[in-house]
């Protein structure tokens, strides 16, 4: 389209970015891909990629999932994190993403030759360096998810079903990067409304008192929240 000016508009691309949360080996991973073309060829990235005509964003971020990675977003807790917009973020011209976060419970190496989890701990120690601005985009939604935990029950979707207090606990601990306090934790979500559900079963580990198992409640909301802030305290000797 031709403006009023004479000068045909800038053009503009939409995409969707994915960063894709699992906890593997007791550490917070991300999804990644290897980029098999310029620019930054031969660099880690988000998995993602252009919206196509007649498609949501939503249908383009399970396509991108499933097309780079081999994952069914059918395991994958996916919600819209947020655009970014900034006009060099992308050096082949102007190009608005749609970044959004996922999380799934110890989700299985992805099948596609240039997808591995990698800790998360490697890009924000500068070990791995990610192309355009998705280290920032990684970041952000490492808050996000982080202040998830502290008001929603989403935390339970790092888990397997059924799964222990302590295996719940150590998704908050992976996550939020400090240790918390296993009798305090037990008590704030075992009686939190409706974020655990007994399953009346137990667990017997090789060493120590056999675990209640849980699964997933029906609250959506932490009720009340377990705020970073109080959590870390109550952790001090």
């Amino acid at each position: 389209m031709i403006g009023t000016t004479g000068r045909d508009p800038e053009a503009l691309a939409v995409s969707v970015d994915l960063v894709i949360f699992t906890v593997r080996g007791d550490e917070l991973n991300a999804l990644l891909v290897e980029r098999g073309n310029e620019p930054y060829r031969g660099a880690c990235a988000l998995p993602g990629g252009y919206v196509r005509a007649g498609e949501t964003l939503d249908q383009a971020a399970l396509r991108e999932l499933r097309e780079e990675t081999s994952l069914d977003g059918g395991r994958v807790h996916l919600e819209q994190l947020r655009a970014y917009s900034e006009p060099d973020r992308d050096p082949r011209g102007r190009v608005i993403t749609v970044a959004y976060l996922g999380l799934g419970p110890d989700l299985p190496r992805p099948v596609a030759p240039r997808a591995a989890w990698t800790p998360v701990a490697d890009v924000l120690e500068g070990r791995t360096v990610l192309a355009f601005d998705h280290a920032g985009i990684l970041r952000d939604a490492l808050e996000r998810a982080r202040t998830q935990l502290e008001h929603t029950t989403i935390a339970a979707r790092f888990c397997p079903e059924p799964f222990t207090v302590g295996e719940l606990r150590r998704i908050y601990e992976v996550v939020w990067g400090f240790k918390l306090d296993p009798s305090n934790f037990r008590r704030k979500m075992t009686r939190a409304e409706a974020f655990l559900e007994p399953t009346g079963e137990q667990r017997f580990p090789e060493v120590g008192r056999p675990a209640a198992l849980y699964r997933r409640g029906s609250a959506r909301y932490l009720v009340p929240p377990l705020l970073r802030s109080a959590a870390a305290r109550d952790a001090c000797p």
